[in-house]
């Protein structure tokens, strides 16, 4: 209790929260963009259910790891050496999550470019296969955003109630965001296509990582705040075109 008090009193703790919460919401983005991307391919009343699910993993992997820090701090050292490049269980497994990532990301744009024709099958069965793949899926990435986050935490105070407070709050911040976010995507079909692309460069930003390349966060994030700026203009200047052309029709 007494430490608690005196973490409370602590100015540089309080600077330390506000510090990782903004990191960890930041983090967090990249898990979430992957969320709704994935959840608008269920149907409408099973996406909602999905979201929640997926964000509830990811708030109890943050937290059992947090459980482990000790292990967790292991992680980042080197376990095998290939080549005279030494890999850690950490590298691994960002190398493991950029593949899957730019494998989604692609995936999914070979999809929009060239759609299959659907199979044949009953409503029932497509609604449990999609809803099963797509919670594994989400867990699959849950698990190495929240290996990125933890070392992140671990790296930025030693003061594990700091952690897990940032932890909690950037998580809800994630449940709040995810329905607006989500609905954005889905009513906007072509910002599906630039959050792939965001995809994409997460994907390989966090193989490089693996690879012992440091890619500075703030990059990625400026390039991401650029081309999303870009869009809304685009989005503008399409609704202008569409009120116009609205205007002329009626006269």
């Amino acid at each position: 209790m007494d430490y608690l008090l005196q973490l409370a009193a602590s100015p540089t703790a309080w600077v330390a929260l506000a510090t990782l919460v903004v990191m960890e919401i930041v983090l967090g983005i990249d898990n979430l963009i992957f969320i709704s991307i994935l959840t608008n391919k269920l149907p409408e009343k099973h996406r909602a259910k999905a979201r929640r699910i997926g964000i509830s993993m990811a708030l109890f992997l943050r937290l059992a790891l947090l459980s482990t820090v000790a292990f967790i701090v292991q992680l980042t050292e080197p376990v095998i050496d290939v080549l005279g490049q030494s890999f850690s269980w950490k590298d691994m497994i960002l190398i493991a999550g950029g593949l899957f990532l730019v494998w989604k990301a692609t995936t999914e744009i070979h999809q929009s470019m060239d759609p299959e024709p659907e199979k044949p099958a009953t409503v029932a069965s497509k609604v449990s296969i999609g809803f099963a793949a797509a919670i594994g899926q989400i867990l699959l990435l849950d698990l190495v955003f929240s290996i990125d986050s933890i070392i992140t935490a671990v790296g930025m105070t030693e003061h594990l109630p700091i952690m897990i407070i940032a932890v909690v709050i950037s998580v809800l911040v994630m449940l709040l965001a995810a329905e607006p976010l989500a609905k954005f995507i889905h009513d906007n079909p072509t910002v599906v296509m630039l959050a792939l692309g965001f995809l994409i460069m997460i994907g390989m930003t966090l193989i490089a990582e693996g690879f012992g390349a440091h890619v500075p966060k703030g990059y990625v994030y400026a390039a991401m705040a650029f081309s999303a700026a870009i869009e809304s203009l685009n989005m503008l200047a399409r609704r202008a075109r569409q009120k116009r052309q609205a205007q002329q029709t009626e006269v």
